[in-house]
């Protein structure tokens, strides 16, 4: 299917969720670009949720300053860091409006693109970015295809790009989900899938990195995803819980 532009009154509205950690040089522009975005597309009601997951830095203070006129920022701050699948439920459990625009904030995406998923949208639908190509490390790629290989085996196919933070889905799908850590895609995605929403997967540019320092591949990390993809993959009724599309 190709991705044409839908007209704005199509448009639904959005709950732009960006978590962020220790991304003080660069959030005020990712909010801003993001507005920008949504804005010169046309969506004409959308509001801007970072959440910060227990910066060290000034993160929350800068993403509060982007701030402008017919812009509202609502910046959500765990007092520690909890990991990334916890920021991201706090964010959508925030969420206020129809449709729930994951992006993460560290600059590697283009907030443009969102128009890509944009035009394949519907209250049945959730519309995965996946990397056309990554810009990432050797070792972070290659914990990627082997953890996710392991995904494929225990739920089946998902999408091309599970963990792809470039995504856009009713803010039901977000709703109840229990991963504090990378799985919380997987989490997402199989939950949705199973309960009768149709994935469809949008091609966008990935960027490097070019301030702050990546997580992904920490230790501490990939083993907290180990775990949490054995307890989902023990514990199926953490997969209940939403209710199929109307």
């Amino acid at each position: 299917m190709s991705a044409h532009p839908a007209s704005a009154h199509m448009y639904p509205s959005v709950s732009a969720v960006l978590p962020a950690y220790n991304e003080e040089a660069v959030i005020v522009e990712t909010v801003r670009r993001t507005a920008s975005a949504l804005t010169e597309l046309g969506v004409a009601d959308f509001e801007i949720l970072v959440i910060d997951d227990g910066s060290s830095d000034a993160t929350a203070a800068r993403a509060a300053s982007a701030e402008g006129p017919g812009m509202r920022v609502r910046v959500v701050s765990h007092p520690r860091n909890r990991g990334y699948g916890a920021a991201l439920r706090t964010g959508f459990d925030s969420a206020t409006r129809d449709a729930v625009f994951l992006m993460d904030s560290d600059g590697q995406f283009d907030p443009t693109e969102i128009s890509r998923l944009l035009a394949l949208y519907g209250p049945d639908r959730v519309i995965c970015g996946y990397r056309i190509q990554r810009s990432d490390t050797w070792v972070r790629r290659l914990y990627h295809t082997a953890f996710f290989g392991l995904v494929r085996i225990g739920f089946g196919p998902t999408t091309r790009d599970v963990n792809c933070a470039f995504k856009l889905f009713p803010r039901a799908v977000g709703q109840g989900l229990h991963a504090d850590g990378a799985l919380v895609s997987t989490e997402l995605l199989v939950r949705a899938r199973r309960s009768g929403y149709r994935l469809m997967d949008v091609g966008v540019h990935h960027y490097p990195r070019t301030t702050g320092r990546a997580t992904g591949a920490n230790v501490r990390v990939v083993l907290r995803a180990f775990r949490e993809l054995w307890r989902l993959r023990n514990d199926p009724a953490m997969l209940d819980g939403l209710e199929p599309p109307a």
